[in-house]
Order: structure tokens, then sequence, then C-alpha cells
């Protein structure tokens, strides 16, 4: 498996892994004059469809959009509050912002950075219309031991799978379970359109309406309203189709996923691997041999986190945070409650380098200098209180 693209180093923290034949792809698609929704959108959802082993796909034009409609879809709107966990990306409360509702922040497990069944069962208020686990890292999410409570109470589940397209849960892939899910196809995703997202619906009905809340609630597609003098609006609706172009990137990338998602768990594994023997560090658990990874990341000690961070960028290493939490943004504070397991885990992640450029020896290079800076850190006390020793006694 080769990649065209040289878009960032191998120490970037993410980048697009490209096959080589997408941009004929799109030259093909740019020839026929058809660039919003259009065949090949329809034959990409099709492919996602059968991948999945789910009856149908709505593809949209970002992950946040799949969200967004995902929830209307769920009946979720004013008055209403959908339980998140705090530690994922902005867009998973902006989405429920957009609705109308409002976030129930609740904590996550340590170990995983995935909400569990006792921490979404806590969160659950009157006002509860649905409840969104985020599967962080590609993870499956099991609420299995809420759902009947969840049904009972009419209570949506709503996945946020941005990370998660290709792995599995209970044998099955995410995305058919039964439960609205939204993948994300953005530039770094194991599976990227440049920029794009699907929804998995529960029924046909669902589908439809789906289908016509990413087109401005209109009817009919383009292909069908330029035969005519008119055209139907049938329901509230927003510009979120997939374009042609898009899905044309989607299609290529889908076929050669495999190939994405094997070495994905194997460098997931060498990062884990080598890893293991650094005091200091735990790799977060993705359930790997179920998961396609989206990231690599790890727990430092807090008191040193930052100072870590600084010392790989130093060292031309693109480490991250995903994420810092969202109860404490500015921007949602009037939602904001205490989660100290969240606020505790959150000072002390790094995402490493993950994409598929790397190599064995590109992983153990960060490996190595993520090794040195821990212990540069644990020293530098030692250092700062011999110096002042030593600056006292020369006084």
């Amino acid at each position: 498996m080769t990649s065209v693209t040289s878009l960032s180093g191998p120490a970037a923290n993410a980048r697009p892994f490209l096959h080589g034949t997408e941009l004929a792809a799109i030259s093909r698609v740019l020839q026929t004059g058809q660039y919003g929704h259009g065949p090949e959108t329809d034959k990409f959802e099709r492919e996602l469809a059968a991948y999945l082993g789910v009856d149908a796909v709505v593809a949209v034009a970002t992950g946040t959009a799949a969200l967004h409609l995902a929830l209307l879809a769920a009946g979720v709107g004013p008055a209403d509050e959908v339980v998140v966990p705090s530690l994922t990306f902005c867009a998973s409360v902006q989405a429920i912002l957009a609705t109308g509702a409002r976030p129930r922040f609740v904590e996550v497990d340590p170990a995983t950075l995935c909400v569990t069944p006792e921490y979404v069962e806590a969160g659950l208020t009157a006002a509860t219309r649905a409840v969104m686990p985020v599967l962080y890292g590609g993870r499956a999410v099991d609420l299995g031991p809420i759902r009947d409570q969840l049904a009972e109470r009419e209570i949506a589940v709503v996945e946020d799978a941005a990370h998660a397209f290709g792995s599995l849960i209970a044998g099955g892939h995410v995305g058919a379970t039964g439960d609205l899910t939204c993948f994300s196809f953005d530039a770094i995703k194991a599976l990227t359109c440049g920029d794009g997202g699907a929804i998995v619906p529960r029924t046909a009905t669902e589908a439809d309406q789906l289908r016509r809340a990413r087109l401005l609630g209109m009817t009919a597609p383009r292909e069908q309203r330029v035969r005519t003098v008119s055209y139907q609006v049938a329901a509230t609706g927003f510009r979120y189709h997939l374009s042609t172009l898009h899905a044309a990137i989607g299609r290529v990338q889908l076929a050669h996923f495999d190939e994405v998602a094997a070495s994905r768990r194997r460098l997931w594994r060498r990062y884990a691997d080598v890893l293991t023997v650094i005091p200091g560090v735990t790799v977060v658990d993705l359930d790997v041999a179920n998961t396609v990874p989206f990231n690599c990341v790890v727990r430092v000690p807090s008191s040193a986190r930052d100072a870590i961070h600084a010392r790989l960028h130093a060292a031309g290493i693109q480490a991250g945070v995903h994420y810092p939490p969202n109860h404490m943004q500015p921007a949602f504070a009037r939602w904001s409650r205490p989660l100290p397991v969240t606020e505790a885990v959150a000072s002390e992640l790094l995402s490493l380098p993950f994409h598929p450029g790397l190599t064995d020896d590109d992983i153990d290079y960060v490996a190595a200098r993520l090794g040195a800076a821990i212990a540069d850190e644990r020293a530098a006390p030692d250092r700062r209180s011999a110096t002042a020793a030593g600056q006292h006694g020369g006084r």
C-alpha cells in the first residue's frame, strides 16, 4: 500500500492517505458536468450500505451535518436534552445546539475515553430525548445494559461514530446495530472524501426524511427537478448534500479500505508494543482487534503533560490533545457541571502522530523522543532544586 501524497512529514499528527486513482475519479466526474448530488453520490451510498451490511446509507456534506440531521430525525428539539460526553470534538456539541436542544455532559471511562452505560444512565433526566455515545478513537460503545430503559423512555441513540467507520461490535460493523449512526469522512479519517459524512437511518421512512432534509427539504434531486417547471419543498432542510466530486474520492477510498484498516491496526499495535516499556506512559485501550484505529492516544503525568507536548514539538513531532473538555469551553459554560474524572484524564492526554504513511522507524523515533521527554521532565525538578541550592549557598 503506497500513498501518493506527502502533504506533511511522518511526524505530522495526522494526514490524508490517498491511493493514486482519486484524481482520475475526480476528472471523470468533472467531465460529466454534474457536481452536486448525483449518480456518483448514489453509487457511493449503495457501496457504503453493502460494506456495512445495512439497508441504506444517506451521504451528507460533513460529519457535523450527519449529527445535526440525525438528531432532528430522532425528534430532538428545543427544551430537550442530549446526553453526551464532554470529552469529544466540539462538533458533537454544536450539532446538539443546532437543534435548539442542550447538552447534558457526562463522564468517560479513563481506560477507554468512552462513555459507559452507568455514566449515561446517571446523566438521564426527564428532559432527555437522545443519548450520543462518542466512539472515541474508533472503539465501539455497548449500551446493552440500559437499552431497555432507553427504549421504554423513547430515548434515541445517535452514535457519533466519526472515528469508527469499519470498526466492529457484536460481530457486525458499527452502524449495523439499529441506531442512528453518524460517520465522518473528512481529510484525516480512515476513509476520506476530502470532506463528507454519512448517516445510517433506522427505517426506510427515516432514510427518505434524511434525503429530503439534506437537499433543502426538496422532494426530488436536481436531475429530476430540471425536467419540470416547478419543484416541491416538503419540509425544513439544509444544503447538506455530498457532492459527486467528494463521492468519487470516497468510492476509491472504500475500494481500498480493508488495506487501510489493516495498516492502521498494525501501526497501532507497533505503538502499543514500544510504548509499554516507557515508564509513565499508559496507552488508551482501543480494543484494536475490533477497531479501525483513528488515533493513538497516551496518558502521561498531568503535571508534565504540557511540557512534554512542547518538547515533542521542539523535536518536530506534532503531538496533539484530543480533546479539551467541552464543559470547560466558554461557549458551553452555561451547561457546565462538575466532571472530575474527565477533567483529570484530559490533563494527561497526548495524541501521537498516527496515519498510514508512518513506518516502524517513525514510530520507534516518536516513542524514543516521548520517553526522553518524560525522563527529562522527571529530572527537571531535581536539577532546579540543585541549581537553587547552589545559588543560595553562594550568597
